[in-house]
């Protein structure tokens, strides 16, 4: 499917309704709770080691004003390489965010991918990492440098316009899943496109289900969560297949051999 497909798709989707989706999803989390659990497994096994790369400027500047505090006059000296090191800091939280949302972006493209195949009836493909592959790759970092100017340009206008971007961000991930082979300004487009579409009905499910999966998850000894988690991206699936639907039903076999 090419970008004019895709908008002409949206713009012909159909209308998505609330219990029916949210219906689905319950009964698509019985078949998929695991594979969710695992790919959220995967990123935190990933992401950890980042954040700790992230704090290291901050041990180091309190190394420095430890010094500044035992040297007296000595620690006028330290000044500018703790103002060193808080800019490091700073860039290293900017490059660091952006690499924690590409990996994210992939790995719940691939998880939206699974929730197809299982839900289809067709064999899993078992490659999570088939979006950091050639062209894809560039592709998920773009992606996540301007979700990353969108919701922080959103945040800065007195946050409300973040409340209405969260729908179309959401389904980013389900659109780029589905359309990889779409150039990134299209991808956006749409996913902005489809939220104008669905936005109430969009919002209220990505409300309801993160509440519901967040309670359960804590009625289960808050470990739960872990489990629970990836119910929040059902419904953006449904809003996806129901509302602009699929261009095939025998794409995700087509995928399954293409990255096997």
């Amino acid at each position: 499917m090419n970008s004019n497909q895709l908008f002409e798709k949206i713009e012909n989707s159909n209308p998505v309704d609330f219990g029916n989706i949210f219906n689905k999803s319950i009964e698509l989390f019985k078949k998929v709770w695991l594979q969710g659990f695992i790919h959220l497994l995967i990123s935190v096994v990933v992401l950890i080691p980042l954040i700790i790369v992230m704090y290291i400027p901050i041990f180091a500047i309190a190394g420095l004003a430890g010094l500044e505090n035992s040297y007296g006059d000595y620690g006028y000296v330290q000044e500018d390489l703790s103002l060193g090191m808080l800019i490091l800091f700073v860039i290293l939280v900017v490059i660091i965010s952006m690499v924690a949302s590409a990996f994210q972006l992939a790995i719940t493209a691939h998880f939206y991918r699974v929730c197809k195949q299982v839900d289809m009836g067709v064999p899993e493909t078992t490659n999570y990492f088939m979006f950091f592959k050639g062209k894809y790759l560039g592709k998920i970092f773009t992606l996540a440098i301007a979700t990353f100017g969108i919701a922080l340009l959103a945040a800065s206008l007195c946050y409300l316009p973040l409340f209405y971007v969260i729908v179309p961000l959401q389904l980013l991930g389900a659109i780029f899943a589905f359309n990889p082979d779409i150039g990134t300004s299209d991808l956006i487009k749409a996913s902005f496109k489809f939220g104008n579409k669905v936005w109430l009905v969009a919002f209220g499910l990505i409300f309801i289900s993160s509440i519901l999966s967040q309670i359960v998850g804590m009625v289960l000894c808050f470990i739960g969560i872990f489990f629970t988690a990836s119910f929040v991206y059902l419904p953006i699936y449904y809003l996806y297949k129901d509302g602009v639907g699929f261009e095939n039903e025998n794409e995700s076999e087509g995928w399954s051999a293409l990255v096997e």
